[in-house]
């Protein structure tokens, strides 16, 4: 038989994850190639589930916060916060205002050690060393300003029901905003290694394009949302304090890995404005309202925006000290619809580019 009459050799499948050099996450894909093109992917998550929503049903209401913060740490303050609230609203409980300061603050420090923590990891995917530490070591010091101001540098610990269990004094957070004009500084300098480094915009530019109108029909949210020109913002409808700040979202409209790298460089510096307001206008007063008793029947729902997208918190009381139901449907689990379209159509070698650049939490995901 002549080579002429042999048939063409088909798709191969091929496992990705959910172990690999680059990814931080146990993320598994089984990607269909043709030749080094990826034209589909299947997601498998499952590895890591640790049934944290179960065990609302076995803590006491107040006490299950700190559960809640553990379902990711990079983003664990507004796990809690989302919780707190989700109880405060079956309870009736008006927040003391200078609670939902604090709340904002620490929202806000956490979403740029999120960001921060990200850029490193994406730039430590592509073999950028440099740029992965010098994002690392900014990181550092936005986390000692998040140790001294709530007594945790990773899980913070000051979410409460009805408040916030810390309450740094004025000058705490003025001296805190002083110590981080010198990271300010250095991210403006490694954002222009981001925009201006032409290995970077190599690699990013043109890869993982999710369209405008698939990601919004897909569901995506956070930066990979408003990367592909959909402006949404969870923070615009007002919740805690973000009702009394100016601030508007950052929205790119490429579509690609390069833009969502902009979202997130864009939002580094917004953070860091709204944490001047925040500190410029906070009031004094008490942090947290007493809470005792247990909740009356009834349920709410809680939308946030986390440092990765919009997050949802479903909260079910039957009147006694133990919640009926705790449901989450995080940002990672939104965006991964999305997640398979970005690697649709790129080259196997960026396949692992293109999924930091989503920014994946399977931690969160698999609460």
């Amino acid at each position: 038989m002549s080579s002429h009459d042999k048939a063409a050799p088909g798709p191969t499948v091929i496992p990705f994850g959910p172990q690999h050099p680059v990814l931080p996450e146990p993320l598994h894909f089984d990607l269909t190639l043709e030749d080094e093109k990826v034209v589909g992917a299947i997601p498998q998550i499952g590895y890591i589930h640790r049934g944290l929503e179960m065990l609302v049903e076995k803590r006491d209401y107040l006490d299950y916060v700190h559960v809640a913060e553990r379902i990711c740490g990079i983003c664990s303050f507004m796990h809690g916060m989302g919780y707190c609230e989700a109880v405060e609203t079956i309870l009736g409980v008006q927040v003391p205002d200078r609670a939902r300061w604090l709340r904002t603050f620490w929202s806000e420090l956490e979403r740029v050690h999120s960001h921060l923590l990200w850029l490193g990891l994406a730039a430590d995917a592509f073999g950028f060393e440099n740029l992965f530490h010098a994002s690392w070591r900014a990181r550092e010091t936005v986390i000692d300003v998040a140790e001294e101001t709530s007594g945790g540098r990773v899980i913070f610990g000051s979410a409460l029901v009805g408040g916030v269990s810390r309450d740094p004094d004025d000058e705490t957070l003025r001296r805190c905003m002083k110590a981080i004009e010198p990271v300010r500084a250095e991210i403006l300098r490694l954002a222009q290694v981001w925009i201006g480094e032409p290995t970077v915009r190599h690699r990013l530019s043109g890869v993982g394009h999710v369209s405008k109108e698939a990601a919004y029909a897909l569901g995506a949210v956070g930066p990979m949302l408003r990367a592909s020109g959909v402006d949404y913002d969870a923070r615009e409808r007002g919740y805690e304090a973000y009702g009394e700040i100016e601030f508007k979202a950052v929205v790119e409209t490429a579509g690609d890995c390069m833009a969502r790298v902009l979202v997130r460089l864009g939002e580094i510096e917004q953070s860091f404005r709204i944490l001047d307001e925040v500190v410029a206008k906070m009031p004094a007063g008490p942090v947290a309202v007493p809470i005792k008793g247990m909740p009356p029947v009834g349920e709410s729902w809680i939308r946030l925006e986390q440092p990765r997208g919009e997050v949802l918190y479903f909260v079910r009381s039957n009147g006694t000290r133990q919640l009926e139901r705790f449901r989450v449907r995080t940002p990672t689990f939104a965006n991964i619809p999305a997640m398979v379209e970005a690697i649709k159509g790129v080259s196997l070698a960026d396949v692992p580019t293109v999924i930091l650049t989503i920014d994946p939490c399977i931690s969160c995901t698999e609460r």
